[in-house]
């Protein structure tokens, strides 16, 4: 089995769900569009629970500035690679290298979201990913795309703006789904929402984010109960069959 965790950085649920082809894969997949992020709800504080499956106040990182944790806590990529299982990372954001610790990644790939334009990095990333997928997929990979949070951050959270990026964002989703792999589960998610021109508040707007499962043991339909963005790593651990560290707070969705 293999996993993709593809993060829309941003994406809100009732702007998701606008899109007819994002509710053609509800119709495939178990999800909740309830899910709830951490406080502070930025984006690198949620990635790290995302990746770690604690809250800020534990790993420290509670600004887009990486601190190193005070009491270490292996992330996903350090289970895995214990495991034995290979990971890769495509994004557009500079700050996630961080998530993963040295030596837990096979594959990188980086495209500066403000160095290539917002369109154009989403385009690179997902372009590289695809190829990937296509000649040597490996156990996990984690796809990011940062123009949606850039557009609602320059225009405004449901702006027609933000709504374009999301919908261009989704066409690379489906893609990057058509590609992957038949033993390959694809987990689709956000890192937070937004308001106005901005996030980081405990607003229902910016604390409720998407879980989309497809695949492997995730029953078309169901419904994922009381989920949390800490749930992801526990999850894809168990999916991979890797040993969750002790620390680690959230459950597994299946």
């Amino acid at each position: 089995m293999k996993v993709m965790l593809i993060l829309v950085d941003g994406m809100r649920p009732d702007a998701m769900v606008q899109m007819e082809k994002a509710q053609a894969m509800l119709q495939r997949s178990a999800y909740t569009l309830q899910a709830q992020t951490v406080m502070p709800s930025v984006t690198l504080p949620c990635h790290m629970s995302l990746f770690h499956s604690v809250d800020p106040a534990r790993h420290g990182v509670t600004t887009n500035t990486y601190m190193p944790q005070v009491r270490p806590i292996a992330g996903l990529c350090e289970s895995l690679a214990a495991a034995g299982r290979t990971c890769a990372f495509y994004y557009n954001w500079e700050q996630l290298r961080d998530l993963s610790r040295p030596g837990s990644l096979c594959k990188s790939y980086f495209a500066s979201l403000h160095a290539n334009g917002l369109e154009q990095a989403n385009n690179l990333v997902a372009e590289a990913a695809l190829s990937m997928l296509k000649t040597d997929p490996v156990d996990f990979s984690f796809v990011y795309l940062g123009w949606v949070d850039e557009a609602g951050h320059d225009h405004g959270w449901m702006s027609p703006e933000y709504m374009r990026a999301l919908e261009e964002s989704w066409k690379h989703i489906e893609r990057l789904t058509e590609a992957a792999p038949e033993d390959c589960v694809v987990i689709v998610t956000a890192d937070h929402g937004g308001h106005d021109r901005t996030h980081g508040t405990e607003l229902p707007e910016d604390m409720t984010t998407p879980i989309i499962c497809m695949g492997g043991p995730f029953e078309a339909g169901t419904q994922l109960e009381n989920a949390s963005i800490k749930d992801i790593a526990p999850t894809i651990a168990k999916l991979l069959g890797s040993q969750r560290p002790r620390e680690w707070e959230g459950k597994e969705l299946f």
